[in-house]
């Protein structure tokens, strides 16, 4: 039997755009930011930014409208694991869509039938290939609830499957999220900066005018608007998730490895950094070719690092990209080159990456590069703790760089580590540098005082603080005994 639902398409009888009716009665009525975000007509839309307005409810609507927008078409949602998808989305759809509005639902193939032929279905991403799953199907329209869950990777198959062959339909995604998360970089790159994101293998055809931000706090729901508790329990939360899930800011969130980073401490302008001539420098290279290669530049007045210079670029063959590095260097002596452990064991013809670099600075004059230090958890806790102590201080003349760290976020199953991710190739670069080079001189005393004093019971951060000035009255050979078997103050972290 038909449905007697009405999906309204225009703004009707005083109703916002995107209002459902049954029978007359209003099933579903948008608050003004999600009648914003069904009214937009952009090919890819954010809808959100913080927790509370209501972003999964209106992208289950607009599946819905969009599987009633005409007859035959498929549409489909998705979360990035099934626990997910089942306490959100199929919650959500169970709990508030009449039964009458649609003709079945599959339970086991998590499907839902409508009145006119078309399809609603509910699935999920966990693993990076299990987008595959989709291949070979078209959808109207493609919903991704916390679309920061999932990676770039995804993001970009699963446009291929954004299509449909009904004649008038316009086929069309969206997400909805909070900041955070995996893939933080990349989205915040293509809504909030409007501009290509980390990873993509053809930035120029990035067109902002396919996609739209809409973004929307708690205070756009009137549910929540007035909840004087659950207000009161995001005023509560730690700063960096109080930013992200109050403010919606997307500078900052959940997660977030370097939360440290404060670009007005650790950023310095060019012009102003005055690096003499008989400072040691080095080099720091991820190699990359499809993803891309970053080379960083640093030096060191033996207290402070300062990371001067960039270049992050792909496609460049290991001679090119040797020959750029060195023109890039000019007269500058530096003492060190430190190159991605990969690099020596990948071999692209006669020779092994770091072997056909390594001819090119032999005749410039600059050290062969050598493997660089690659323990992740030890290398992005020095990186912390000299932010922290203000001894890294990085030009303005590394955007990437810049750009790069505070998106990094924490491994969901090694929480010490970063998480790997598109785009993170400046931060490696970066951890190679200072890890390699600090890891084998002497580090700066304030900075192993820093690395001693861990606790956060203050009582045992006093007691912390004291065996620790004890052991830097020792000589050097002290504490390198020290760092190879350990101190009692180590018994107290």
């Amino acid at each position: 039997m038909a449905t007697a639902a009405r999906i309204e398409q225009a703004p009707a009888g005083g109703h916002p755009f995107g209002t459902v009716a049954l029978n007359g009665r209003i099933v579903y009525r948008p608050f003004p930011r999600q009648a914003e975000f069904h009214a937009s007509p952009a090919r890819y839309r954010l809808f959100g930014g913080a927790a509370g307005p209501g972003k999964t409810t209106a992208l289950l609507w607009e599946a819905i409208r969009q599987a009633h927008s005409a007859p035959g078409v498929d549409v489909l949602l998705l979360r990035r694991t099934f626990p997910e998808l089942e306490q959100s989305l199929v919650r959500e759809f169970l709990r508030s869509v009449p039964r009458a509005l649609y003709a079945d639902y599959n339970q086991t193939r998590h499907l839902v039938r409508f009145h006119n032929g078309s399809t609603l279905r509910f699935g999920y991403c966990r693993s990076e290939a299990d987008v595959y799953q989709y291949q070979g199907a078209e959808y109207l329209f493609i919903g991704l609830d916390e679309l920061t869950h999932f990676t770039l990777a995804q993001w970009q198959f699963l446009t291929s499957r954004n299509r449909c062959p009904v004649p008038g339909t316009r086929p069309s995604m969206a997400g909805a999220s909070n900041p955070g998360n995996i893939g933080h970089a990349w989205v915040k790159a293509l809504w909030v900066d409007r501009r290509p994101a980390p990873g993509m293998e053809r930035p120029e055809q990035y067109d902002p005018a396919d996609y739209a931000f809409i973004p929307a706090r708690v205070w756009d729901n009137p549910i929540y608007a007035t909840d004087r508790n659950y207000l009161k329990a995001l005023e509560a939360l730690p700063e960096p998730l109080r930013r992200a899930f109050l403010d919606g800011d997307w500078n900052i969130f959940a997660g977030q490895f370097f939360d440290c980073f404060d670009p007005g401490r650790h950023v310095v302008p060019a012009a102003e950094l005055a690096l003499e001539p008989w400072w040691p420098r080095w080099l720091s290279v991820d190699w990359g070719f499809e993803h891309p290669a970053a080379a960083l530049w640093h030096a060191s007045d033996g207290q402070r690092t300062f990371t001067y210079r960039e270049r992050v670029v792909r496609h460049l063959a290991p001679r090119a990209l040797a020959e750029e590095l060195v023109a890039l260097t000019g007269g500058e002596r530096l003492t060190a080159i430190y190159l991605s452990p990969d690099a020596f064991a990948h071999r692209t013809s006669e020779a092994s990456i770091a072997e056909q670099m390594a001819e090119v600075f032999r005749r410039a004059g600059l050290p062969e590069p050598t493997p660089a230090d690659d323990d992740r958890v030890g290398g992005w806790l020095l990186l912390y703790q000299m932010l922290e102590a203000g001894l890294w201080q990085i030009s303005d003349a590394c955007p990437v760089l810049i750009e790069t760290l505070p998106q990094m976020v924490r491994d969901a199953h090694r929480p010490e580590d970063a998480a790997k991710r598109e785009g993170d190739d400046a931060a490696d670069a970066a951890r190679y540098g200072l890890k390699s080079r600090l890891g084998a001189v002497e580090q700066p005393r304030e900075l192993r005082l820093a690395a001693r004093v861990t606790a956060s019971d203050p009582t045992i951060r006093a007691i912390q603080a004291r065996l620790a000035l004890e052991e830097e009255r020792r000589p050097a050979v002290w504490r390198r005994w020290r760092r190879l078997h350990g101190t009692p103050s180590q018994q107290l972290r």
